[in-house]
């Protein structure tokens, strides 16, 4: 089908569309303003449909208008006609005609002799300005009103993001003074050409969180073992204006004061007072999918954040170990070792420990240490040195699906008791060799290394509620009372006399290793030398590196034997000479140099 033959627009089958004769609109550019084979109305709205005309109206409404300018008194205007320069008499209708620009095709505007329009006439033919359409006072109104609407708009949008980055930009100022890089100096491992063996002196850089004002840091236990010299750089608060946190603070000796290798977890003090500290926040308040921030050092720099959320609150890593740990995808890369993992209220809930890595990097899977379990162990290691854990006088498997139904148990989850010590807690509340327990203080048990540890670390010395299983419908509600587990030292320490076997220049409290001692500690590489029981903690300020457990064998190459023998050692030294221990420590052989205040 063919448009109608007046020109414009045409209709035409679409030649390789379906068969059944989809029209397909080509649009040309119209001659003049001819007829349109679909109305306007159709095609753009009803508002397209008054600007066009057939070409014959047009020319009539021009003829209309010239008639009724000259009816009503319309004006001649007499123009230069360019094409031969002889004037040109024609009438020109008053403002109130019908014929403008709206009516005209384009073509018809520019045909040749033909004179735009640019002014109107008044009454008498006299040409003025330009039609300007008056713009209204009220389009003016409505104009502004949404001009700030919008922007209103806008700035609700972007509120709740100005806030977020305030609280965020306020949390870091809070608590990037607790945060400290931790600088160790040991002898460790170093690659060698072929299967040689080789040994150096080598740095180690972690990070610590500030628990005390009085000088108290914890961090891991991997970050500083091992350590001749210990040095933590902490980063001071704000000017007084708000200025910028300095990147590196002052610099401090540190001591160890104990540390524990089942946590992974570390105390160490520095000498100064004032210091900003994060207290320790309550982990059993984590939940899953909460905001987190990391603090450290990785890479060694310095009071680094990131930010992730809570992946897991109790994850288990290894089943032997009595420790459950907090899952995030905050990065967290070598160097966060002993850093705060921080909550969206700006408390400590973690210690960051350890990732998991393919590629030796972060890769959004990040481990801390729970804070109320650090809170514990820090708590242990500065009264004592080392960690008095709880026990209850059972020992105790995880179920499986395989377990419950190879044995009949009425569940397929909790802890089935697999022994009862003879005279322990566990007998003498009734616990008995097969039993379920399924809660522990009205919570229910999720793991057998979360059980553990909420036995040994959170119980506090407190009787703990069991809800247990016996039988197919038998429930029971068993209270166990807690004893204190007591290791070789808190054993040694009980007999020791404090005026005797205090070792003044070194501040530490040691014992003599006899067939005793021995005994108690297997895996002893050299039967004699001095044991350090624990650590003076009013010390008089000379940074030897001793930590509770070590074994001095030698002091500048004297060997020593019994505690008389290395304090006679030590009386033959003066204030600035140096002194090199030999020391035995977790099964390796290391020296420890420092100088005598």
């Amino acid at each position: 089908m063919r448009g109608a033959p007046h020109g414009g627009h045409r209709l035409q089958p679409d030649a390789v569309g379906p068969a059944h004769g989809r029209l397909q609109r080509r649009a040309r550019r119209p001659a003049g303003c001819g007829r349109l084979a679909l109305p306007l109305s159709r095609l753009y709205g009803p508002w397209a449909a008054p600007q066009c005309r057939a070409g014959g109206r047009v020319a009539a409404d021009r003829a209309a208008a010239r008639r009724d300018g000259r009816r009503r008194g319309g004006g001649v205007d007499a123009r230069l006609d360019r094409r031969d320069g002889s004037h040109r008499r024609r009438a020109v209708p008053r403002s109130g005609g019908r014929l403008d620009r709206r009516c005209q095709s384009r073509a018809d505007r520019h045909r040749p002799g033909r004179r735009l329009r640019r002014h109107q006439t008044d009454r008498r033919g006299h040409r003025t300005g330009p039609a300007v359409k008056p713009v209204s006072r009220a389009s003016t109104l409505l104009a502004a009103l949404l001009a700030a609407v919008t922007a209103t708009l806008e700035g609700q949008r972007r509120a709740p993001l100005v806030q977020l980055d305030n609280a965020i930009e306020s949390l870091v100022h809070d608590v990037s003074p607790s945060i400290v890089q931790v600088l160790v100096t040991g002898i460790g491992p170093v690659p060698a050409p072929g299967r040689t063996l080789a040994v150096a002196h080598e740095q180690v850089i972690g990070s610590g969180v500030i628990v005390d004002s009085a000088g108290f840091i914890i961090t891991n236990a991997h970050v500083v073992a091992g350590a001749q010299r210990v040095e933590v750089i902490v980063t001071p608060s704000r000017t007084a204006d708000g200025g910028r946190l300095p990147r590196g603070g002052p610099s401090l000796a540190a001591r160890i004061i104990g540390l524990d290798r089942v946590t992974d977890l570390a105390v160490l003090k520095v000498d100064a007072t004032g210091l900003a500290a994060l207290p320790f926040g309550d982990s059993d308040r984590l939940r899953e999918g909460q905001l987190v921030l990391t603090f450290g050092s990785p890479a060694g720099l310095a009071n680094s954040v990131t930010m992730g959320v809570v992946s897991s609150v109790a994850r288990e890593v290894d089943p032997d170990r009595p420790v459950v740990y907090i899952q995030t995808d905050a990065p967290i890369n070598p160097g966060n070792s002993g850093g705060g993992l921080v909550s969206a209220d700006g408390a400590l809930v973690g210690i960051n420990t350890f990732i998991l890595s393919q590629s030796g990097g972060s890769e959004g899977l990040g481990f801390a240490i729970p804070s109320n379990m650090a809170a514990f162990v820090y708590r242990q290691l500065r009264a004592y040195g080392h960690v008095h854990r709880g026990m209850i006088g059972m020992t105790g498997q995880e179920i499986s699906p395989v377990l419950a139904k190879g044995l009949g148990l009425p569940r397929d989850w909790g802890i089935l008791v697999a022994d009862v010590a003879s005279g322990g807690p566990a007998a003498s509340a009734g616990l008995q060799r097969g039993d379920v327990v399924v809660g522990l203080n009205g919570k229910p048990v999720a793991t057998l290394a979360q059980f553990v540890a909420d036995v040994t670390m959170g119980s506090g010395g407190r009787p703990v509620q069991l809800d247990v299983l016996r039988g197919p419908a038998t429930t029971l509600t068993v209270r166990v009372p807690v004893s204190e587990q007591r290791d070789s030292l808190d054993r040694i320490m009980a007999s020791l006399d404090p005026d005797r076997n205090l070792l003044r220049k070194i501040d530490v409290l040691g014992v003599a290793i006899d067939s005793a001692v021995a005994a108690s500690m297997p895996g002893l590489r050299i039967s004699s030398g001095v044991l350090v029981v624990a650590q003076a903690l009013d010390a008089g300020g000379t940074q030897t590196g001793l930590a509770a457990g070590d074994v001095i064998h030698t002091a500048n190459r004297t060997t020593v034997g019994t505690v008389e023998d290395l304090r006679a050692a030590l009386r033959a030294l003066k204030s600035g000479d140096a002194v090199v221990l030999g020391v035995e420590r977790e099964g390796g052989l290391l020296f420890l140099p420092f100088e005598l205040n």
